[in-house]
């Protein structure tokens, strides 16, 4: 029998049946040949009066202010709309009962009782597009609930990519397309028989969509079971098929009631649901805290805790009686981070601001006596009793307490006729911390004995250590895990990359100083020169520190001037000092060099003044000076706390300017940086601590971002091997093997292998392409057949062999990233002098291909990302005897290649020309290069640029009509290049590309555009492209500023967004 795939029509028709036989759903039909929207009133309507009771006049009332909650106009208004549908169907209505009674609670959605509910399912359904023309889009399954649009799914075939269903999804939310039927949805999903299903809510944007699998982690619902228990629905045994299972997993009525309630949220302008490591989390939590039995949900570091917290929170509030949540961190970074991600989530914490402030809230009293939510700080905390109990009294009573003795203080001295009001539930953030026992003796002595304590971290305590207590001991068992390895294979993280280097000391002159010591010390008796040489053996380490400080920012200078990460901007790092004192001394060795002013150091330090005591000792100047006047020197005019949330801010959101942070403890713990890519280390660290640090570089970041790297000065790990095999001692004593398994990798050993895998890819995609394997051989095969056909016919071909292409670039890609990772380490990793040869031959062969390929198929918009970043990791590790007249890809750059004479004669470089394939490459190459500038520039200028985009479609038309000569076709290539590059503008005033491009779409009124431009920068707030808040308040000053002109708003907006001018 022939081997065979399914298409896409028997998938879709697979999963319909499905849905109808195992899940209980009514199939609507095939809604292709009729316009719909997002509500199917009939349907709606029969759930309205016969479940909700309510008469055809009620119905209508709550059928309309449903559809009034849905009107969606325009993209712009996609995220209010949705929201607001969320909340209308989340919540019960108000439908009104006539005169002088009181209104009806109606629930559009029946959530605690699923089979109140009508689940239906529809196919190919047609909805109009937002634009002039009679065109539609057709979503290929559509899930409803009570007749209301809550769920799209997208199918493909296993030889399709499920990238171009989530594509697919995210195409139909933008303007123009039909984003109103979008208002109503919840979950997006886009599915393939050979990826498994992925999944998104509203404006989720495609790289950020979840793959689902189940189980995630491992739920302990019951604390004395000892062994995880799967909340599976349907297993694999039932539905082998990845598709299926996961679709019936999630679309299974209960299951999805349950998700869209409990797991979405509106966060800060972003709709965002879970990720299935926080649902099953959820969903394990929610036995143990009816139970109100306390546990751990350990969860590995950026797996999302934070929003786990706020819907844990939110379910405790809405489904316990009288209940509290109260939330505990010992850092005020986490405190800060907590409080606003409720906020923004649409929670209202109340932030204890001290010891007294916190007891009267669990007391009932005072104004915020009935908060239901509170977020404290353990050590802000005062002496309960104490009128002072302020932040300022907070911090005389610190002293050398700890967080927990505080805490043991304030539940010694509780006020006369205290008792905790409300059914209390503690969460604890970064519970790994708290290892003594303390805060749970407190907080019952406080809460009452039966308060529930929930502990979140991605680094359990989980060896009993100097009387430290593991974090099981003292908060119970494990609820839900999701360890370091399953994140990694998720993507949820990075694997991180781990290099020891060693900073040789070497103290110049011993003899000398052995004779100064016994010079020094002759005086003394034998029993005080033994004390004395004690102390005198750390001179070796005082004398040699300048040194080391010096040797180790000499390496990271050479890591920021080698690695495209570093040098190029998007990418940063973190230095972790081994003190206060000694972090100084490192930002100031960084001060005359190329990172001054790109550095900053965040630490506890305070800069309070020293006495003259601290201050100096004889003529010598102490630590605590050096501390106090270089901090002054670092931070200017910013008081400390607004120097520390400037250079946080900066690190996180304009790496280029901000390129290295040096800290100590501060940060190593619930600051994510997603442009965190090296982490050094110089300072001595085991355990959680260790663990907790590494993390900070695992964020995902876009694709350029592969792994964190970990560089360790301090040979944490000094035989990576033996570590690898056993976690039992050194740094990750105490740590089961499995538990961390996966941490770390050997750099050169995972990178042969990598790069194998990769030179194997590229080698499996090139088999199609006929021999000899030339370049022609690979246009024909990758771009169109050049032996016959029409312009149009080559054009049509390039678009078939689109995703032939993107597989090639991106293996290609991954080679050159692969190779340039162990370049220099080749002998390291095996390869003898003429494998080496051999593959880096190879590599720069594919990549020569890659670059020609993308050049005659015009590919420059979709796969720029790719390029740069290419070429900047070549120039640096690859040295190339052939001359590059490639070899910057910015707009235009390979134009030079044509030189033209004075006299008119047009020469081209022989070897571009035969790299690209001789004349007519050369012209297509021109020509794409020209539209790719063009193109990328359309939505900054589109009047312009419309017009310098028929200019050279004209050229290239009369070109291939033979009305035009080859050499003239590429002096009027230049020519356009160059009017391009120097455009003039009428005014002296419009001396910007962004007045350039208001002046231009705004009928080229000079004034107009002036006026516009200040209304722009007036009020294009800073993250306006992000955000939907601040998009709207722009818009809304464009639309004003343009009343009476019958100018478009949307189009000027477009133009702003477009246009970095208006960065802020």
């Amino acid at each position: 029998m022939e081997p065979s795939t399914n298409s896409e029509r028997a998938v879709q028709n697979r999963i319909i049946k499905l849905l109808q036989e195992y899940n209980g759903y009514d199939y609507l039909g095939n809604f292709k040949d009729a316009e719909n929207g997002n509500i199917i009133e009939d349907i709606l309507r029969k759930y309205l009066m016969e479940n909700q009771n309510l008469t055809s006049s009620q119905a209508t009332e709550a059928i309309n202010k449903l559809k009034a909650d849905a009107s969606c106009p325009s993209q712009e208004s996609l995220y209010n709309s949705n929201k607001d549908v969320y909340n209308t169907l989340r919540y019960p209505m108000p439908v009104s009962q006539g005169a002088g009674l009181p209104n009806k609670q109606v629930m559009l959605i029946d959530w605690k009782n699923p089979d109140n509910n009508i689940f239906s399912v529809a196919e190919e359904v047609t909805v109009r597009k937002q634009t002039v023309d009679a065109e539609h889009r057709r979503p290929d399954v559509v899930v409803y609930i009570n007749g209301i649009a809550v769920a799209v799914i997208e199918l493909k075939k296993a030889t399709v990519s499920v990238e171009d269903g989530i594509n697919q999804n995210w195409r139909n939310q933008q303007q123009g397309q039909i984003p109103q039927f979008y208002s109503t949805t919840q979950l997006l999903m886009a599915g393939s028989e050979s990826e498994g299903v992925y999944y998104g809510t509203t404006l989720t944007p495609p790289k950020f969509y979840l793959h689902w699998k189940e189980p995630a982690g491992e739920g302990y619902p019951y604390d004395n079971a000892g062994i995880p228990v799967s909340s599976s629905t349907y297993g694999q045994k039932v539905f082998p098929n990845e598709l299926d299972r996961s679709l019936m997993q999630m679309l299974e009525p209960n299951r999805l009631l349950e998700f869209l309630h409990d797991c979405v949220v509106f966060d800060g302008g972003v709709k965002k649901v879970a990720r299935p490591n926080q649902y099953f989390a959820i969903v394990a939590a929610k036995t143990r805290i009816k139970a109100k039995q306390s546990g751990i949900i350990w969860h590995s570091q950026g797996s999302g805790k934070s929003l786990t917290m706020v819907w844990l929170a939110q379910w405790i509030r809405e489904n316990i009686e009288d209940s509290r949540v109260v939330i505990i961190t010992d850092r005020d970074e986490l405190d800060k981070q907590i409080t606003t991600g409720f906020a923004d989530a649409g929670e209202n914490p109340v932030r204890a601001k001290s010891g007294n402030h916190l007891i009267s809230m669990l007391n009932g009293k005072g104004k915020d006596g009935n908060a239901s939510l509170i977020c404290t700080l353990i050590h802000k905390f005062g002496i309960a009793g104490d009128s002072r109990g302020d932040e300022t009294k907070d911090k005389s009573l610190r002293g050398n307490r700890s967080p927990e003795q505080y805490l043991r203080d304030l539940a010694e001295q509780l006020p006369d006729g205290f008792k905790a009001k409300g059914n209390l539930y503690v969460f604890v953030d970064e519970c790994h911390r708290t290892q003594g026992g303390i805060l749970n003796k407190a907080m019952k002595k406080i809460m009452g004995d039966d308060v529930m304590m929930i502990g979140f971290t991605g680094t359990p305590l989980l060896k009993e250590d100097k009387g430290k207590l593991t974090s099981r001991d003292n908060f119970g068992p494990w609820i839900h895990t999701y360890k370091f390895d399953e994140a990694v294979k998720d993507k949820v993280i990075l694997d991180l990359r781990y290099e020891a280097r060693d900073v040789e000391q070497v103290l110049s002159d011993a003899a000398s100083l052995d004779e100064l010591f016994e010079d020094t010390t002759k005086k003394l008796t034998p029993k005080a020169k033994e004390a004395l040489q004690k102390r005198w053996a750390e001179m070796p380490n005082l004398f040699s520190s300048r040194e080391r400080v010096n040797r180790i920012v000499a390496q990271i200078l050479k890591d920021f001037q080698l690695i495209p990460a570093l040098r190029e901007g998007w990418g940063n790092a973190i230095l972790v000092a081994d003190s206060i004192y000694q972090a100084y001394r490192f930002w100031s060795a960084f001060q005359d060099t190329a990172l001054a002013g790109k550095c900053a150091v965040v630490t506890s330090y305070e800069g309070t003044d020293p006495s003259l005591e601290e201050g100096y000792n004889g003529e010598l100047k102490t630590e605590a000076d050096y501390k106090y006047k270089t901090n002054k020197k670092m931070r200017g005019d910013k008081s400390p706390e607004e120097y520390e949330e400037w250079a946080k801010y900066e690190f996180v959101n304009h790496p280029g300017s901000m390129k290295l942070l040096i800290v100590v403890d501060k940060l190593l713990t619930g600051f994510d940086a997603p442009s965190a890519t090296y982490l050094y280390i110089d300072k001595e660290m085991r355990d959680h601590n260790l663990f907790q640090a590494i993390c900070r570089v695992n964020r995902v970041n876009g694709e350029r971002k592969d792994y964190g790297y970990i560089v360790d000065f301090k040979h944490l790990f000094e035989n990576i091997e033996g570590a690898i095999e056993d976690y039992t001692y050194g740094a990750f004593a105490g740590y089961d093997k499995k538990d961390i398994e996966g941490l770390l990798k050997s750099k050169v050993e995972e990178g042969r292998k990598e790069l194998d895998a990769a030179l194997e890819r590229c080698n499996r995609l090139s088999e199609p392409v006929m021999a000899p394997k030339s370049i022609d051989e690979f246009f024909d095969w990758f771009c169109y057949d050049q032996h016959g056909g029409t312009e149009e016919e080559h054009q049509a071909e390039i678009i078939a062999n689109a995703r032939k292409r993107e597989d090639f670039y991106d293996a290609c890609y991954t080679l050159v990233r692969r190779y340039t990772s162990i370049s220099m380490q080749m002998k390291e990793a095996g390869y003898t002098d003429e494998e080496a040869d051999k593959i880096y031959h190879n590599v720069k062969t594919y990549d020569e291909l890659r670059n020609a390929i993308s050049k005659r198929c015009g590919d420059y918009v979709d796969l720029k990302k790719y390029d740069a970043e290419m070429r900047a990791l070549l120039d640096d590790y690859v040295v190339s005897t052939r001359v590059e007249v490639l070899e910057k890809l910015e707009d235009f750059s390979f134009l030079d290649i044509i030189d033209i004479k004075d006299s008119g004669e047009v020469e081209v470089d022989e070897g571009a020309e035969k790299e690209l394939g001789g004349q007519k490459g050369v012209a297509e190459t021109m020509g794409a290069n020209v539209r790719r500038v063009i193109n990328r520039k359309r939505e900054s200028n589109p009047e312009e640029y419309k017009y310098f985009s028929e200019r050279i479609n004209r050229l290239l038309e009369e070109y291939h009509q033979e009305k035009l000569e080859y050499k003239e076709l590429l002096k009027s290539i230049r020519a356009l290049a160059n009017e391009i590059k120097n455009q003039q503008a009428v005014d002296p005033r419009i001396n910007s590309e962004g007045k350039k491009a208001l002046y231009d779409n705004l009928g080229k009124d000079v004034e107009l555009a002036l006026k516009m431009n200040d209304v722009i920068i007036a009020n294009a707030a800073h993250g306006f492209r992000t955000s939907e808040v601040r998009k709207k308040k722009l818009y809304l000053a464009i639309k004003k500023a343009l009343e009476g002109t019958g100018f478009s708003p949307d189009a000027i907006l477009n133009i702003v967004i477009h246009n970095p001018e208006y960065d802020n």
